[in-house]
This record gives structure tokens, sequence and C-alpha cells, in this order.
């Protein structure tokens, strides 16, 4: 369960959430975009509350992509062209490259390859790289992104972070963050423990100043020992902003 969460993405910044099994990371994400919704409090993008917009107002402004990717009985291409109206063959092949998904080439019939529903035709790494590229092709202003990398091995990791890093330059993102070097791709990190946001600071401040961080940085991702951690079964956030960037949107002053 989350309680009394309170927290502020300024524009343009990447934000990675940090915390041990159970503490709320994935059900905090589902929030943002209203795959979940909120119980009490608050979320807004650009000072707008999510829940006066609809929701093809809201996805145009928040792409998402998951451990467990979604992915359509539909072709290659236009799984990932889901990701934004009136994207073409450049954008795909854009964020087919952001998310290295190179073996879209050696497919059959390459982008225009038929694809199970879910993807059941491709491998766990694949479908994860797919549902990037769809969350990267409309260059969306707020990105959530929850340990989208996880089936990925360490050479194309490394290469997905590096065109990441292009990516999150140009707009605003919450990361959910199991590993130091996705943590690192942040310009800040938010701990959050018991369904609390504990601590915000840069990666280099918690090691210093946290104990419960320093020991989810060490591998321990159940964090043993911290207490409060709770499985979450309701989402009750007393959100603060989280504004989507535009080149000239001034920080919330709160």
């Amino acid at each position: 369960m989350l309680r009394g969460v309170d927290l502020h993405i300024r524009p343009g910044e990447s934000m990675a959430l940090v915390g041990a099994t159970g503490s709320g990371k994935t059900t905090l994400t589902a929030l943002v975009p209203r795959l979940h919704e909120a119980t009490g409090g608050r979320i807004t993008v650009d000072g707008q509350d999510i829940t006066a917009l609809s929701r093809a107002e809201l996805r145009a402004k928040v792409a998402v992509a998951f451990e467990e990717p979604t992915l359509f009985s539909a072709t290659v291409g236009e799984n990932v062209l889901m990701g934004a109206e009136g994207a073409g063959p450049e954008d795909l092949a854009r964020a087919l490259e952001i998310a290295q998904a190179g073996f879209v080439a050696d497919l059959p019939q390459g982008v225009d390859t038929q694809v199970g529903e879910q993807g059941l035709s491709l491998s766990g790494g694949q479908r994860q790289r797919l549902a990037l590229a769809r969350a990267v092709v409309g260059r969306p202003p707020f990105l959530v992104l929850d340990d989208p990398l996880s089936a990925l091995d360490v050479h194309t990791e490394a290469l997905v972070e590096a065109a990441l890093r292009e990516v999150l330059a140009t707009t605003t993102a919450l990361i959910v963050a199991h590993r130091p070097s996705t943590v690192l791709l942040a310009d800040r990190v938010a701990l959050l423990s018991g369904g609390r946001i504990a601590a915000v600071g840069t990666h280099a401040e918690l090691l210093r100043d946290n104990a419960e961080y320093r020991l989810l940085m060490s591998g321990d991702p159940t964090g043993d020992g911290v207490a409060g951690p709770v499985e979450p079964s309701a989402a009750t956030p007393t959100a603060r902003a989280l504004p989507a960037r535009t080149p000239d949107t001034p920080e919330d002053p709160r």
C-alpha cells in the first residue's frame, strides 16, 4: 500500500525509483498512465490533474515500458507504431535503433513479420526491446520505464542504456531501477520504503547517507533487514506533480 507519497519530478529530469521487493514501485509507476486508479491524493502532469485528462490525452503525454511487456497479434512494425499516432518508417527505424532491436532485420519478413499475442514467438529480451521501441517512437514528453531491460544480456543492456541517455536528455522520466547501471541513467533517485518516499537525492548522496539504499545497491533485491516494506494492495498517494517536459515550462515553485 502506498501512503503519503510526495514526489516532484522537475521538467526534463529523469528520476530513478528504487526500493525493496514489495515496496510499491510498480504500483506507483502504473498510477501515472492510469493503469491503476489512485484512491486518494492526486497526480499532475504539466500541472494538470491526470483524472481531468481523457485517456487518449494522457497516453499522448505519457509512454510506458514495463518488465513484462504486452505485444499484440500484429506485425513487428505495427506493434511499435502503436506508440505514436502518425509515426512513419523513419520513426520506426529510429525507435528500433534506440532499443537495439537489430534482430528484427533477421526475422522472416523483417518489420512485417507477424508476432503472436504477447509476442510468444520472441524471446523475453526481444519482447522487451520492442516494447521499449514502442515507448520511445513518438518522442513522448514523459516516459515511465519499469525495469524494461531486465531480460537483456549485459552487452545489449549497455548498448540500450547508452542510447537511452540521448532520449532522456530531451524528456522527463520515471525509471524503476534494480541495478546501479540503470540508476546512473537518472539525475536523481527516490527511495521507496514501506509505501512512502523515504529519501530523494543523487546516487552518490544516497550511497553516502542512506543505509537502506546502500543495501539495495549492494545486490540484495529484497532488502533483508530493512523494516517496513509490504506487498502493495492499494494505491493512496498524496502525490506531488509529475510534470512532463516542455521547453518553456518553469519548475513548479512548490
